[in-house]
């Protein structure tokens, strides 16, 4: 999503004007955040795209650096917070010019943005209310749903009473209602909307399908199992077909991946943990959405392919309209959403988060790596299912904090927490769940502002036996960072220091928190630089002879 200082050179300098999807402003000393929410607004009407500020918008556009929006986190939240949409905000040092790039992701299918009660759009350089027949065209947008279409020549013989009993059982076992049991085949299928208009749906035939029915009328709808001990090419050791409806198969794909599903032993006092490679909730729920999300118009099947200690899962067709690796936990969007429903009424799906939040919380409390779509693109979903535990003294954190606490962990904390133990950046959405968890002992924290820190609290630390550990963390704050950076210039003084080199001693300060490090360094007498560019090297400030 970020643009590179080359990329953003790209855009700068190209003679192509403002398009659908760009917009340049000037924004020396100042722009409004109303000013500001209406652009990303209009911006998300248009199917997403970036707002940059700093930059004049008239070729040859001048990068001229902006002063708004200082603290780019409260931003995001204030953002976060009126338009309930997550917008990245890149800071940039362009030519020793501050640029802000705004990412907008596009609006839902079908769903316009508003603004304090406007649904706004551009119009040359102005902002201007949008038109009806604008409004009316996207409130009309629909993607097909292929499932709910129906099959010509299909009919209720080619369906299979097997599938069709264990659909009622799922039914009645998710709703406890007695009347299920009893009704008619015809009227079952009536209930979950799977037959109408006198004829068979296309998810009928999805979920219940004998292997011949699907064969002649939906041979795409295929589910392809491998098993490859490892990941060099050739055939597979295992391989099986289910070309039949879901409700026939998906057990026998389970056990398929069980025979070979291995225990992770660890020791914990006297006891030991005995940890499945494959969970099998988080399995079923990739797989359910692989089959209620794919494009049934391809022809391609959906693989599953399972090795030793991670399982791959391909479907056909990309994300669906307004959605992306990065937003998948937050959006949803089903494909065919007649299947989707048929696996809200059985229990098998959660309709406000299709499973995916619970595919996240599952793995990181098992200290898995978290589920990885990063390999999809416009042609495929690629999702992939790490089994190996990363760290089993995380793991063990996490069920005893459970226990003895009463707080229930959401999917922000989860992934709140997965972030800090992987000392990676926490977004700035997700901030927000920070405080509670400090409050509660979990995390802890160092430094102010955009300086502030987070870590796993001394519980932890103390937990896993490596007090000095702890120590080591809660220590380095600002005035310890400022040392090493210090301890490094001092090294280096015969030749000097370069930036890019510096903020390799504090891999997880940004860039401008170093500068400003430095910028303190050198009040405080200790520094010196030597040039202006980023060719500029800093010294030790030699110490005078009293």
């Amino acid at each position: 999503m970020h643009v590179s200082i080359e990329g953003l050179e790209r855009i700068i300098t190209s003679r192509v004007l403002e398009s659908e999807n760009l917009e340049f402003k000037e924004a020396l000393t100042d722009f409004s955040f109303e000013k500001l929410l209406k652009y990303c607004v209009a911006l998300a009407n248009e199917r997403g795209g970036k707002l940059i500020l700093g930059v004049t918008d008239k070729f040859p556009r001048n990068a001229v650096g902006t002063e708004s929006f200082r603290d780019v986190n409260e931003t995001k939240l204030k953002l976060l917070q009126k338009l309930h949409s997550r917008i990245e905000i890149q800071e940039c040092d362009y030519y020793k010019k501050r640029i802000l790039v705004f990412h907008i992701p596009s609006r839902p299918l079908g769903v316009p943005q508003q603004c304090d009660g406007c649904y706004w759009m551009r119009s040359g350089e102005s902002l201007v209310p949008m038109t009806p027949d604008v409004l009316r065209k996207i409130m009309l947008e629909v993607e097909n749903d292929f499932s709910e279409e129906i099959c010509l020549g299909a009919s209720l013989e080619h369906l299979d009473p097997v599938a069709i009993e264990a659909l009622r059982m799922s039914w009645f076992k998710k709703s406890s209602n007695q009347a299920i049991l009893s009704l008619s085949i015809e009227r079952l299928l009536s209930d979950v909307e799977l037959v109408g208009n006198g004829g068979i749906t296309y998810a009928a035939l999805i979920l219940l399908g004998k292997p011949e029915a699907l064969h002649r009328f939906l041979p795409q709808a295929e589910l392809v199992f491998e098993y490859r001990s490892n990941e060099t090419s050739g055939p597979a050791h295992q391989r099986i077909e289910f070309q039949q409806g879901f409700f026939s198969s998906f057990d026998e794909l389970w056990k398929a991946i069980n025979l070979r599903n291995d225990i992770q032993h660890f020791q914990d006092g006297f006891f030991i943990w005995d940890i499945p490679t494959f969970n099998e909730q988080v399995i079923r729920e990739a797989v359910l959405n692989a089959v209620a999300h794919r494009d049934y118009h391809l022809k391609g099947s959906v693989f599953v392919r399972q090795f030793p200690r991670k399982i791959e899962i391909q479907s056909p067709g990309g994300f669906p309209i307004g959605i992306t690796s990065e937003n998948i936990l937050w959006n949803q969007n089903p494909r065919n959403r007649r299947i989707a429903d048929v696996f809200v009424k059985c229990g098998l799906v959660d309709r406000a988060g299709q499973g995916v939040n619970l595919m996240f919380e599952k793995s990181i409390q098992q200290g898995k790596s978290r589920p990885d779509f990063n390999h999809s693109d416009s042609s495929q979903v690629f999702l992939t299912l790490e089994g190996s535990i990363q760290d089993p003294n995380f793991l063990r954190f996490l069920e005893k904090v459970g226990k003895e606490t009463s707080y229930v962990f959401s999917t922000e904390d989860f992934l709140v927490l997965d972030l800090v133990h992987r000392q990676q950046d926490i977004s700035s959405e997700l901030l927000l769940r920070t405080g509670k968890l400090v409050s509660e002992g979990i995390l802890e924290k160092s430094g102010r502002g955009r300086g502030v820190r987070y870590f796993l609290s001394q519980r932890y630390y103390d937990f896993i036996g490596k007090q000095g550990a702890y120590t080591r963390e809660k220590g380095l704050d600002r005035t310890t960072n400022k040392e090493l950076l210090l301890t490094h210039i001092k090294r280096r003084e015969k030749v000097g220091s370069r930036l890019n080199e510096l903020t390799q001693v504090l891999p997880s300060q940004s860039l401008i928190q170093v500068q400003k490090l430095l910028q303190e360094l050198k009040l405080d007498g200790k520094i010196c630089k030597k040039g202006t560019t980023r060719a500029a090297l800093w010294y030790p400030v030699p110490i005078m002879p009293k």
